[in-house]
C-alpha cells in the first residue's frame, strides 16, 4: 500500500500543529518519521489514521482520498500501534488480540478457530505465547504494548503505523520488536524517538520540527551533525558502523567535538 500526505494541516488549542506537510510513503518499506517533542509527529500520525480530521490537504491510500474509504474498510488496510493504551474493562490478553480481528467481521459475528489461531500466532511473534488468559491490566508497561502489538499483527493488514513503539520497552525489546516489524514486508511508518535505532530500522526517514518537513530521505542522508544540531539542539558526532549505517553520539550543547 503507497500512502501519500498532501500539503495537510492542522491546529490543535489554537496552534498550528501541522504546516502543509507533503510525504511520499512506498510500499512495503519502514518509513521513520522523527523530530523533537511538539514538532507534531504523532498529530500526523493521528491524521493519517483518521483519529484526526486535518483542516487542509489530504491523504491518499493508494491514490484514492483516505475520506472515500468507510471506516470499517480503513481499518482492514491499517492496523494502529498507539503510544498510550487504556482500557475500561479488565480484559484478557486473549481478548485484546482478538479485537483485530473485528474489522474483518460481520457484526456479532462470533471468533472462530481461524481468529484463535491468528491471535495465538500474533502472540508467540512478539514473545508472549501462553499469556491468553493473562488479565492485561496485571502486565507491564512493556508487556502490554507488545500486547498491543499483536492485536495490530492480528489485524493483518498491509499498513502498520506505531507511534513511537519502544517507548516502554526495555532494549533488549525494543531490539526484537523492531526486527520483527521490518522482517512483515509491510508498509510501515511509525514515529521514532531513538535516533539510532531509526538509523538502523528505518529504510527513509522524514524530519519534523514545529510541523513543517525539514528534510526526507535514507537515514544516512538524513542523520547528519548539522542537521541533528538544527533540530534538536545538540551536538553529535554521526559515525558509520560496519554495514554503512549511521550510529550517533550526542552530547548537550551547540558546541563541536573534537
Amino acid at each position: 500500500m503507497k500512502i501519500t500526505v498532501q500539503d495537510l494541516e492542522k491546529s490543535l488549542g489554537g496552534s498550528r500543529v501541522l504546516n502543509g506537510i507533503t510525504l511520499d510513503i512506498p510500499e512495503n518499506r519502514v518509513f521513520g518519521v522523527i523530530g523533537p517533542n511538539g514538532s507534531g509527529k504523532s498529530t500526523l500520525l493521528r491524521c493519517i489514521y483518521r483519529v484526526l480530521q486535518p483542516e487542509g490537504g489530504a491523504v491518499f491510500l493508494d491514490g484514492r482520498p483516505l475520506g472515500d474509504y468507510p471506516l470499517r474498510s480503513t481499518a482492514r488496510q491499517m492496523a494502529v500501534v498507539a503510544q498510550h493504551n487504556n482500557y475500561n474493562f479488565d480484559f484478557t490478553v486473549g481478548e485484546i488480540v482478538l479485537m483485530g480481528r473485528s474489522p474483518h467481521k460481520r457484526p456479532f459475528e462470533r471468533d472462530n478457530a481461524e481468529d484463535y489461531k491468528i491471535a495465538a500466532q500474533s502472540l508467540e511473534q512478539v514473545g508472549l505465547a501462553g499469556f491468553g488468559e493473562r488479565s492485561f491490566s496485571s502486565l507491564s508497561g512493556g508487556e502490554q504494548q507488545r500486547v498491543v502489538l499483536a492485536r495490530a499483527l492480528a489485524q493483518q493488514t498491509p499498513c502498520l503505523i506505531l507511534d513511537e513503539p519502544t517507548n516502554h520497552l526495555d532494549i533488549r525489546y525494543q531490539l526484537q520488536l523492531m526486527e520483527l516489524v521490518r522482517g512483515l514486508g509491510r508498509t510501515v511508518i511509525t514515529a521514532v524517538h531513538d535516533l539510532n535505532i531509526a538509523a538502523v530500522y528505518c529504510d527513509t526517514l522524514a524530519v519534523l520540527d514545529h510541523g513543517c518537513v525539514v528534510a526526507v530521505g535514507s537515514p544516512r542522508e538524513v542523520l547528519t551533525p548539522d542537521l541533528i544540531r538544527q533540530v534538536y539542539g545538540v551536538t553529535a558526532r554521526v559515525q558509520l558502523d560496519e554495514n554503512g549505517l549511521p550510529y550517533i553520539l550526542f552530547r548537550p550543547g551547540c558546541g563541536t567535538i573534537s
